[in-house]
């Protein structure tokens, strides 16, 4: 489905699932993480975790399951694992078309609850860093999806109003967040567009 962007001055994208296929490599790496530290693996949870930074999942596994894990060690290891896999990340078309096609027409923006390093990474390997005006990571903000904080800060560094901007999303963690932001949402889903 072809969306009409037309009436935003900002387009701010999600990384995860949204411009680049990582939920594979993702999934992998909490596999790995769970069998490494003997807690159960989900892998739809996991999946519906999906924009929350690897810390928080952790502390989520750890309420969740009743699990004594450390969850800082734990996201260490999810995040060392996954850097091994960070090539195997696909783009996806439908989103990066668009991106593609407002590149030098409108604002645009990464809001990820990714690492920095992670991200950047990422986004270098697929040749979407040179297209964006501003990257937001989990390191830029204290309150994480659900909460508005890191689509809020990249209508801010873009030096647009939140009404002025809309965000490419995946999950439903996400959308919370867009529209707590006060931003319109457009979910991705099987490599399709849903306004």
């Amino acid at each position: 489905m072809a969306v009409d962007v037309s009436n935003y001055k900002g387009l701010i994208f999600d990384m995860d699932g949204t411009l680049i296929d990582t939920m594979p490599s993702h999934l992998r790496a909490w596999e790995q993480t769970a069998e490494q530290f003997h807690f159960p693996f989900d892998q739809e949870w996991i999946h519906s975790m999906g924009g929350m930074p690897t810390q928080k999942v952790a502390m989520q596994l750890q309420a969740r399951y009743h699990i004594d894990i450390d969850p800082q060690k734990v996201a260490d290891t999810k995040t060392g694992l996954f850097a091994h896999l960070i090539e195997d990340g696909s783009i996806i078309k439908c989103t990066f078309d668009v991106l593609k096609q407002c590149y030098g027409e409108k604002k645009l923006a990464i809001g990820t609850g990714s690492n920095q390093t992670n991200a950047f990474k990422l986004l270098e390997h697929n040749g979407i860093l040179p297209l964006v005006d501003v990257v937001v990571t989990a390191a830029d903000v204290i309150n994480h999806k659900p909460n508005p904080d890191t689509f809020l800060l990249a209508a801010q560094k873009l030096g647009l109003k939140p009404s002025e901007c809309v965000v490419f999303e995946d999950t439903e963690i996400g959308r919370q967040a867009a529209l707590a932001a006060g931003m319109d949402c457009i979910m991705v889903k099987d490599g399709q567009l849903y306004a």
